[in-house]
């Protein structure tokens, strides 16, 4: 299933070395001593990894252990030896006053070093600063990310009652929020028929306020209209919109957002907010020069 085995060389080399090995092997057990043991994979590892450093990601107050067991379907043994991995590297912090386990300051490093690359702030900041004073609202704009939206840039509004749904680091599944759905909206009709054609499985706790009938007419009123509507659908009163962004081959890649209370989002307005959207979401697109 994994195209690379795992050996005491490689996970000393790459992932702090003991900590992993222990996760996988069990404590005291040397895998080079085990020649007839079913071969465990490296990339099983890299990806409960992952799966844990994007869960903790997904709020700035982190995740309880009991949280990560239940979101990750890891056991608690396992989780807990990932998690004093990752925390000995310096990835992971363990808050001491809540319990919950936050990202450590290597990944701030890393992500300093990383940002050279992603310059969302150049890109997307001047739209959404147009969008927030212009509307009122808080304006936000999320990447795609395979199968996901991830919030990445924040804008606040001058109206002072606020939605707290989306902030940086939030994690949605395509289809999922305003966002989700203007992305979707605009992948080509295999791409969508692979979510969907799974979607309670893929939309997790979602699936519950997002039918895939309900999904199906969002991604048809988003084509026609050109931008999406969320009408409260991931937290009641919480409403959302928003427009795609492209890349020069004219696939979606994210998404500029405006979100707020119900009473801000009525039909007489939407079409005001839609055309604010649409328009600065063209200007990114033009913009573009490269893969953000």
């Amino acid at each position: 299933m994994w195209p690379a085995t795992l050996t005491s060389h490689s996970v000393d080399g790459t992932l702090g070395g003991v900590h992993i090995v222990e996760e996988v092997f069990g404590r005291g057990e040397v895998p080079t001593q085990q020649p007839h043991a079913k071969p465990v994979q490296a990339a099983q590892v890299v990806g409960r990894v992952a799966a844990l450093l994007r869960l903790v990601g997904r709020k700035p107050e982190g995740m309880s252990i009991a949280g990560l067991v239940r979101e990750s379907g890891l056991t608690r043994p396992t989780v807990h030896r990932l998690l004093a991995s990752l925390a000995a590297e310096g990835l992971l912090d363990h808050d001491q006053r809540t319990g919950n386990w936050i990202l450590g300051p290597e990944i701030f490093l890393l992500g300093s070093v990383a940002a050279a690359r992603f310059p969302f702030e150049d890109l997307a900041r001047p739209s959404l600063r147009r969008l927030a004073e212009e509307s009122g609202e808080s304006a936000f704009y999320s990447i795609r990310r395979g199968h996901e939206t991830v919030c990445v840039l924040r804008e606040e509004g001058s109206f002072p009652v606020r939605s707290f749904v989306l902030h940086e680091g939030v994690r949605f599944p395509l289809g999922v929020a305003s966002a989700g759905t203007a992305i979707m909206a605009f992948l080509t009709d295999e791409e969508q028929q692979v979510i969907l054609s799974g979607w309670e499985q893929y939309a997790g706790e979602f699936a519950a306020g997002h039918s895939e009938g309900v999904v199906r007419r969002n991604l048809e009123q988003t084509r026609f209209a050109g931008y999406s509507v969320n009408p409260g659908l991931v937290l009641e009163g919480s409403w959302g919109m928003a427009a795609a962004v492209f890349d020069q081959q004219g696939r979606p890649v994210g998404a500029l957002s405006l979100t707020g209370i119900e009473p801000r989002f009525r039909p007489e307005r939407q079409e005001f907010l839609g055309k604010l959207l649409m328009e600065e979401a063209h200007r990114m697109s033009s913009a573009r020069t490269d893969h953000l």
